[in-house]
């Protein structure tokens, strides 16, 4: 009897950083996909090659990073949303999955403004958008600062760095809430291809009728 095999998901991680931080975060996004059984593209927006545009186009989900600067993604990423105006238009990406992450130098920063945008450049490539799928952390008398998902988001990763820190100031937590979200997108990426090959497999033949009510 043959078996068939669900090709290992791609997830690409579309991401800008300007002093390090956010690129932390891209890998252990990352390394958490890549833990879950994905192959991933590595693709940082500031000067996106056409090999890697065909990455992202090729992926079965995009993760999307960007800094929280001024109260929203920074200016980078947002030429990089631009950019893909042809790919918009075509519906490129149309039905792959996305996530999103940023870091800010504030415990808040505005990040929220950063994680809706990227959330809606998703929806209007009509990508499907996954949360982080975490409860808050560091929410009560008996939490920890080392809980996963410290600062409390739901749409996607938030982190927090000093603006005047290195990148091994990037807080722990942080980094492991990024790889959570890697593993939750590459997870839910083999979900739906694996749902699609079956899909495709039981569709119903040209000549199939409808049953007499």
């Amino acid at each position: 009897m043959s078996e068939s095999i669900t090709p290992r998901p791609r997830v690409a991680v579309a991401f800008h950083s300007g002093q390090g931080h956010t690129a932390v975060l891209a890998e252990a996004v990352r390394r958490g996909a890549e833990a879950a059984g994905a192959d991933v593209a590595f693709v940082p927006v500031g000067g996106v090659s056409e090999e890697q545009w065909e990455q992202i186009d090729a992926a079965d989900a995009v993760v999307f990073g960007s800094p929280t600067y001024m109260g929203g993604a920074s200016s980078v990423f947002h030429g990089f949303a631009e950019a893909t105006l042809g790919r918009y238009v075509r519906k490129a990406w149309a039905d792959k999955l996305a996530a999103g992450f940023t870091n800010s130098s504030a415990k808040s920063g505005d990040k929220l403004n950063t994680l809706n945008f990227l959330a809606a450049f998703a929806a209007q490539h009509h990508m499907i958008w996954v949360g982080l799928g975490l409860s808050p952390g560091w929410n009560k008398t008996t939490a920890s600062e080392e809980d996963l998902n410290r600062l409390g988001f739901f749409t996607g990763a938030g982190a927090q760095t000093p603006a005047d820190g290195s990148v091994e100031t990037v807080h722990p937590s942080d980094i492991a809430t990024a790889e959570h979200l890697g593993r939750r997108i590459a997870t839910q990426a083999a979900t739906f291809a694996a749902g699609r090959a079956a899909l495709a497999g039981a569709a119903p033949s040209a000549t199939a009728t409808a049953p007499v009510s």
